[in-house]
């Protein structure tokens, strides 16, 4: 790993620039590999695009692809190591290619425990995609009030687990080609466009805190509303008791 001098950010060996600020490094770095890259590339239009000459300064699909997700991390799950608190890359990275094929993007049910933990509405707000946080928020509660069943909101966090990956695919997807498509561009500000486009919205780990401390005060606050038995009115009797008594066994 080697550290940006602009911004702190540690990056690979083999990076080109800085994986935050589009900083690019001066000592050069090695060539790339032969291998296949892993990630999905721009589609059979992009290939026969007249290719940019390799050099020094080519971002590589890979290098673009891990500026649009960012550096930070998130939390997995898998049945032979349980929860772990892993890289974003490393994730999603894995999950892409199962969405990539020779002939496009196909779909593949798949399943991101956190839109599910903290609701999809942060989830995709989190992750920069505004259109889908406000139908996750505004969905929700528009089904409520016409069911009127307060289960509802868990089936939309169950759609949104199911497909989240699916659609973050696509929107980085999108954001990759668009982004990689402008003319006059170099690396270092293609890099910076990336960043800015992708990577995530760090205020919304604050939103969701105070979510959940908002949903602990108002279950403490309900269960301390309960009403008592020695708070109910007294029934009607002749004073012998046997109201009181009726009461009780009631």
């Amino acid at each position: 790993m080697k550290t940006c001098d602009a911004c702190r950010q540690s990056n690979p060996d083999d990076a080109r620039f800085c994986l935050r600020c589009g900083e690019r490094f001066s000592a050069p770095a090695a060539e790339p590999s032969t291998a296949p890259s892993a990630m999905p590339s721009t589609g059979p239009s992009e290939a026969t695009a007249s290719p940019t000459p390799p050099g020094p300064e080519t971002m590589t699909d890979e290098q673009a692809w891990r500026v649009l997700i960012g550096p930070g991390f998130c939390l997995q799950f898998a049945w032979s190591g349980g929860w772990a608190w892993k890289p974003a890359w490393d994730y999603y990275h894995r999950v892409f290619r199962r969405f990539h094929a020779a002939d496009g993007p196909r779909f593949a049910l798949t399943w991101n425990w956190a839109p599910f933990l903290v609701e999809p509405f942060f989830w995709f707000l989190y992750r920069k995609m505004y259109l889908f946080a406000l139908v996750y928020l505004i969905g929700p509660l528009v089904s409520v009030s016409i069911t009127g069943d307060i289960t509802v909101p868990v089936v939309w966090s169950i759609i949104g687990s199911a497909s989240a990956n699916y659609v973050y695919y696509w929107h980085l997807k999108d954001l990759f080609i668009k982004i990689r498509r402008q003319a006059g561009t170099n690396d270092a500000a293609r890099a910076r466009a990336l960043a800015d486009a992708g990577g995530v919205q760090p205020y919304v780990s604050w939103l969701v805190a105070a979510a959940l401390v908002l949903k602990i005060g108002i279950m403490i606050t309900m269960l301390g509303e309960a009403p008592l038995e020695d708070n109910l009115p007294p029934l009607p009797g002749d004073g012998t008791g046997i109201g009181t008594g009726t009461r009780q066994l009631l």
